[in-house]
């Protein structure tokens, strides 16, 4: 981010977590009920719904219906207290089409007073900007086929490959020759082209061969107003309802069902193509603070808090949740096991996991894959500023090996191919800093430990962090900071345009080349630029859309890519659960040189060794194979950035390397 029946483990058996809150200059010890059942929210039949709401504060509470979704009158209900902080209310009506708010009238430092007026925390459906719940029935929004949509479930080892999109950007400019723009819908649509005839969208993904597509925030977040005819653009990372897809990517937002249905269909198609969901969310803060459902029910419980009372920021967005809570630690299981069941999602990346306790994270972990043990997880280790919450109790970085198959992203690695991201006129491996070889190793290994990396010199990690190559996320870019390309012409600005152009596809070729589990920022493989903007959560389609003529423009860059991502699904060479036994680099090169054999033999891939040799200086280098990794008869399968499938080499030759490349031979 950028500023701006399931059972659960011991969280159903804690009847109380005592805590202390502030309110003003009043201090009260509160011991909190923990509601154990799964039906907070709203529950829908047609002859009858219930609405239930957890606020143990409350002396009184109250649904407001109304049949609009930001005006007219509303019809009052008292609810009745219910179970360990409940209260609900059941009416013997079919509901369906209202729409509906809560008030609690809770203790304050000036006494009782009936809260504002907020939406349902557990909302599935909302009106217009989320202003109100909508009471929805869930089953007619599933679109023919939905049933079987599911794709089978994978072995833990099947190749990954990640594909980072944003859904506006993938539609928007004029290239993309979808009809149904920054739409759900626009992503079902086959056969679209750019100006050239190239495929673009859900085809040139399925082309590509990425295995999971990544989809920055489609949850209910409210910087974009839905009733605009062309909203306002936003990445989305400030969350209004987390269990409502956003409305600004339906074709319409006066049905609160529509939104459902799209998204749905939008799943249905990538799945009957092949491609995996995985669902970016973002549960360490919300968009509201003082204002947002959880504190307007529950003051002082969501959140986490300072010494003095006041919001802490970990986020740098005015507020942190705090997952050690049990109810929020329910929520957010609920929530991510609602998108699993209902959605069909097949995998979450976490917004500032660093924020998240490691118990929640590892509960996340065993139950969404008791539901499905293929279920993709990863997250950003870190968090955006300090929390009150102790750093040996978070989901850091530098504590994945506490974490059950969670991977987090390899900053190390990305920073020592293109230089760190908070100087953006620092050079990396690519754009000739060379003393980034530890970093660059440390990446291509997975993050694991590994005999031949001198730690010592590794960017940020001074150690290895990962029990599996699995857990370090390996890339380059992504929506966060600049492009790839913006990058290169910015650190390496005296360089040729046709060398940054080596220089990009040679910063891939490493991340798809890694143990780790490789992520690409969506357009990256056709040199996608959004103008030098650094942050552009909020900049214009202008600078935002992908400009899909840039795949034919740059079509060696793409079939690489494409190239590379066959030979990871073909080989599990690629694969390594243990590098430090298996992958060797070669000694003795010029410091512009990184090189490796990895020893497949026994591993079922019909490659028996592989040689991956990458050349980031802008002359060309000879490198002669004459050491025991090097012996044999190696075939050519990438040529100095080029697919080639022909040549061979012998042991004794030399093999030369043109400036700005990576050649891959295997025996």
């Amino acid at each position: 981010m950028r500023f701006l029946s399931f059972q659960f483990s011991s969280l159903l058996l804690i009847a109380t977590f005592a805590t202390t809150h502030v309110f003003g200059q009043v201090s009260i010890t509160q011991d909190w009920p923990v509601y154990a059942k799964k039906d907070l929210g709203l529950t829908y039949a047609s002859s009858g719904t219930t609405f239930k709401v957890w606020a143990p504060m409350a002396a009184a509470a109250r649904v407001l219906l109304y049949k609009e979704p930001v005006s007219g009158e509303a019809r009052v209900v008292d609810m009745q207290p219910g179970e360990q902080g409940s209260w609900q209310v059941s009416l013997p009506e079919n509901c369906e089409g209202l729409y509906y708010t809560y008030q609690v009238y809770n203790k304050t430092a000036k006494g009782y007073t009936w809260s504002k007026e907020v939406s349902d925390p557990y909302a599935i459906a909302t009106g217009v900007n989320g202003v109100r719940a909508a009471v929805v029935d869930l089953a007619k929004t599933d679109p023919p086929g939905w049933d079987r949509a599911r794709l089978p479930i994978s072995a833990i080892n099947t190749p990954v490959i990640i594909y980072e999109l944003h859904i506006r950007d993938a539609s928007m400019h004029a290239s993309s020759g979808i009809v149904q723009k920054g739409k759900y819908m626009g992503l079902t649509e086959a056969g679209t082209t750019n100006n050239f005839g190239a495929s673009t969208g859900l085809d040139h993904m399925v082309s590509l061969g990425v295995t999971h597509v990544h989809l920055l925030p489609f949850f209910d977040f409210r910087s974009s107003d839905e009733s605009a005819p062309l909203p306002p653009y936003n990445w989305g990372y400030d969350p209004l309802h987390y269990n409502t897809p956003e409305g600004t990517y339906a074709s319409a937002v006066s049905d609160p069902a529509v939104r459902i249905r799209e998204l749905k269909k939008m799943i249905l198609a990538f799945h009957q193509r092949g491609l995996k969901v995985v669902m970016d969310v973002v549960y360490n803060h919300t968009g509201l603070t003082e204002d947002s459902h959880f504190e307007q029910l529950v003051p002082g419980y969501y959140y986490r808090r300072k010494a003095d009372g006041t919001f802490s920021n970990a986020s740098a967005c005015g507020n942190e949740t705090a997952s050690e809570q049990p109810m929020f630690k329910k929520f957010m299981l609920e929530s991510l096991l609602f998108w699993a069941t209902e959605y069909h999602i097949d995998g979450f990346r976490f917004d500032l996991m660093g924020i998240h306790d490691l118990a929640t994270m590892n509960e996340i972990a065993r139950t969404l894959r008791s539901y499905r043990p293929d279920l993709l997880l990863y997250g950003e280790g870190w968090t955006a500023g300090s929390s009150p919450l102790p750093d040996s109790l978070r989901a850091l970085k530098n504590q994945v090996n506490r974490l059950e198959q969670i991977a987090v992203f390899g900053d190390e690695f990305r920073d020592g191919i293109k230089g760190s991201v908070f100087d953006y006129h620092q050079p990396g491996f690519v754009s000739g800093a060379f003393g980034n070889v530890a970093s660059i190793q440390f990446g291509l290994v997975g993050a694991v430990d590994h005999p031949q990396i001198d730690f010592s010199k590794v960017n940020y990690s001074k150690a290895a962090y990962a029990t599996s190559p699995r857990q370090m996320i390996a890339y380059a870019d992504c929506h966060d900071n600049h492009t790839l390309w913006d990058r290169l012409s910015l650190s390496a600005a005296s360089y040729t345009d046709v060398e940054r152009q080596k220089m990009h596809r040679l910063a891939l070729a490493m991340v798809l080349t890694s143990q780790g589990t490789p992520f690409l920022h969506a357009g990256s493989e056709f040199l996608r630029s959004k103008k030098q903007n650094e942050n552009s959560y909020n900049a214009p389609d202008s600078i935002n859309a992908i400009d899909w003529n840039l795949k034919s423009i740059y079509q060696d860059n793409v079939r690489m890519v494409q190239a590379l991502i066959e030979m990871r699904k073909r080989h599990p060479a690629f694969q390594l659960d243990d590098p430090a036994t298996r992958l060797r680099f070669l000694d003795a090169l010029p410091s512009d040189n990184i090189a490796f054999v990895i020893d497949a033999k026994g591993l079922g891939d019909s490659w028996k060794k592989v040689m991956v040799l990458f050349n980031a200086s802008k002359e060309s280098r000879s490198i002669k194979l004459h050491t025991p990794l090097t012996k044999g008869k190696w075939h050519f399968f990438l040529r100095n950035s080029n697919p080639i499938g022909q040549g061979t080499i012998q042991r004794g030759e030399s093999i030369s390397l043109e400036p700005l490349s990576c050649t891959i031979l295997f025996q």
